[in-house]
């Protein structure tokens, strides 16, 4: 199977072209009684003490299949779009493929706005030359970003998804067990946000193989559809879903491709004080002046050290120039922080 994975495309300068990035991952799922599966399914069961029932539901069979699959290295992957059947590359010894090519006027319609879809369609090569229509085959998108505007860069666990990253076991509970719900307000708040023009960023220390999961919750919960940039986690890396997502993921680097890719947007850095954002997003700040229109951390409630944490975003914001820093309880509290927000 192909997994692929939302991502943009920015015109180059002279404006006759667009830079489009395309990527994704080729697995094939574990048979349903392999030792593999077997054994991962019972370390599962034992960590949340789950019954006979939870694990034959479909929620969790649906979930856990993210999960146990066999990536699959060497293969050739096919884009067609507009016309043309473009080249992406070999998968790499984790499965995953990523190629950058170049799209004329011709394929894209300039959008209006802040952005649009562009729709493609890929296969396997070795599917294709053997004439298996439709073998392997799947559909993704690239969204069309244009030169100026505002993009928000939005993390996603516990900013706008209930996830308790802090809590280990309901982390696998909320990952595993239990339908994805919004944070409240959000869905609202991204909507005027993106009726104000905005575009939308999701980097997240989520795993690549809850993208489609992501990607369906977003939808769901009416959240702007925006280019996803998960986590790279394979399960013998790390004890297996305990480090589920990995505080040592950086986002830095991404955030400033993003920013890299797009030098004449601004952009609004979204995420929570339960981990790393607060201090990712002031370094960013502090490298990018005048490119960050302004942060946004939602405090998180409940937290055991509630009133450090609090000191902890203090001491952060009064290091920032200027008035762009927010810490939030509620959506409503910073529902104009961005211009027409």
């Amino acid at each position: 199977m192909i997994v692929l994975f939302p991502t943009y495309a920015r015109r180059l300068p002279g404006g006759r072209r667009w830079r489009a990035t395309v990527a994704g991952m080729i697995a094939r799922p574990l048979p349903p009684h392999s030792r593999r599966r077997t054994l991962a399914i019972g370390v599962i069961r034992r960590l949340l003490d789950l019954d006979e029932r939870q694990v034959q539901s479909e929620l969790f069979q649906r979930r856990a299949d993210a999960f146990l699959f066999q990536r699959v290295a060497g293969e050739r992957v096919w884009i067609e779009l507009g016309g043309r059947r473009i080249d992406a590359g070999v998968s790499d010894r984790t499965g995953h493929f990523q190629c950058e090519f170049d799209l004329d006027e011709t394929t894209v319609e300039p959008p209006p706005g802040g952005c649009r879809w562009l729709a493609f369609d890929a296969v396997l090569a070795a599917a294709a030359d053997h004439g298996r229509a439709g073998a392997a085959a799947a559909r993704g998108r690239i969204q069309l970003v244009t030169e100026e505007g505002t993009s928000v860069i939005s993390d996603i666990d516990d900013t706008v998804k209930v996830t308790n990253v802090a809590d280990r076991r309901e982390l696998l509970a909320n990952t595993l067990l239990r339908e994805f719900h919004a944070v409240p307000g959000m869905a609202d708040l991204y909507r005027s946000w993106q009726d104000a023009g905005s575009v939308f960023h999701y980097v997240s220390a989520s795993p690549w193989q809850l993208v489609t999961c992501l990607d369906d919750f977003l939808h769901a919960a009416g959240l702007p559809a925006g280019s996803m940039h998960l986590k790279l986690f394979r399960l013998k890396d790390s004890t297996p879903l305990r480090r589920l997502p990995s505080r040592k993921r950086s986002k830095r680097r991404v955030i400033e491709q993003i920013m890299a890719d797009f030098p004449r947007r601004r952009f609004l850095l979204v995420g929570d004080s339960g981990e790393r954002d607060p201090e990712v997003y002031a370094a960013v700040a502090r490298r990018n002046p005048d490119r960050v229109a302004g942060i946004a951390i939602r405090q998180l409630e409940g937290h055991p050290a509630g009133s450090k944490v609090r000191a902890r975003l203090d001491r952060i914001g009064r290091r920032l120039p200027g008035g762009g820093w927010r810490v939030f309880l509620e959506a409503a509290e910073i529902m104009g922080l961005l211009p027409g927000g």
